[in-house]
């Protein structure tokens, strides 16, 4: 019989149907890190989201045989020390693929048509005291006809792709950042930097692709440029966007991610008052629609796995 042990039950507002095969089902609302390993004990199959599951923890859980993400990214858990020892390691894809896109068109939308600054003007009472019926104080601009740059072309980007030429923006699909070699469809990192309008960032957090925007990147950008993130806080170089924003090098940004989440310990990005930056608490994935489909996929990931086919194996 399994021993399946869910640590973060709250994270995923959705209903969690039970696996077709002999279990035991225990389930956390909320865990902390030091709690991790005391609940863990015994376990053969472990449901994480976000929380942390190092070497020094697993080497300490002999039973574990499989660890099922319920997200996309991976990088939480330390899949070196899995693959060494044999422990599965498996993740949902594609689930989001409605409402990421979505949330970063929104995003957009919003940047370019200055919505925060406009609101504003408004509660400030800037409209009463206009000379004419409208107010006029900030910069409007239509996304269609503009250009996107896609960096991380997986399913989130395809559909990203799909859902910005719908309203008119020409796309432009980024090669790996440093590749020499320049796939047919994609166009070389620093090209696609200097001909968008917007850059929508939708890769992974991996060695590679950490700090990949920095000072060097915001100045390659087109001065009127937006920078969105809905993907991982750890890919942009926090004080050099900061930099970026204060200093006029790209006209603003959208981020659903931080470096730390929650940020417990602050951020820089949340002390930024501009409204010209704005910050939502990575809920971009979250709609109803993709935690349902989240969940089962989840659930059908761990069936597999127990029925020796195992899917979407990260390791």
């Amino acid at each position: 019989m399994e021993r399946l042990i869910f640590l973060e039950r709250n994270t995923i507002q959705a209903n969690f149907r039970r696996p077709n095969f002999d279990h035991e089902w225990i389930e956390y609302a909320e865990t902390f890190s030091e709690q991790v390993l005391e609940r863990l004990r015994g376990a053969t199959i472990v449901i994480s989201n976000k929380l942390p599951l190092r070497e020094g923890t697993l080497r300490q859980l002999p039973d574990v045989k499989l660890i099922a993400v319920a997200a996309t990214g991976s990088d939480n858990v330390d899949l070196d020390y899995c693959r060494r020892h044999g422990i599965a390691v498996s993740n949902a894809r594609g689930y989001a693929a409605n409402s990421v896109p979505e949330h970063a068109l929104m995003l957009i939308l919003a940047l370019r048509r200055n919505l925060i600054a406009y609101r504003q003007d408004v509660r400030s009472g800037k409209w009463h005291q206009s000379k004419q019926f409208c107010l006029l104080t900030h910069e409007l601009r239509d996304i269609h006809g503009s250009t996107l740059g896609i960096i991380g072309y997986g399913s989130i980007g395809k559909a990203m792709t799909r859902l910005a030429q719908s309203v008119g923006m020409h796309v432009l699909i980024s090669e790996h950042k440093n590749d020499t070699v320049i796939r047919e469809g994609r166009v070389a990192f620093d090209e696609v930097l200097r001909r968008s309008d917007v850059i929508s960032l939708h890769c992974p957090l991996t060695d590679e692709t950490r700090d990949m925007f920095g000072r060097a990147e915001f100045q390659l950008m087109k001065r009127d440029a937006l920078l969105i993130n809905t993907a991982r806080g750890g890919l942009v170089q926090d004080d050099e966007l900061v930099a970026a924003l204060q200093h006029g090098l790209i006209a603003g940004a959208g981020f659903d991610a931080l470096r730390e989440e929650p940020p417990r310990a602050g951020s820089p990005l949340l002390e930024l008052d501009l409204p010209n930056f704005i910050v939502t608490p990575h809920v971009a994935w979250a709609s109803n629609e993709a935690m349902q489909t989240l969940a089962e996929q989840v659930i059908e990931n761990i069936e597999a796995f127990v029925a020796g086919k195992p899917r979407n194996l990260v390791t």
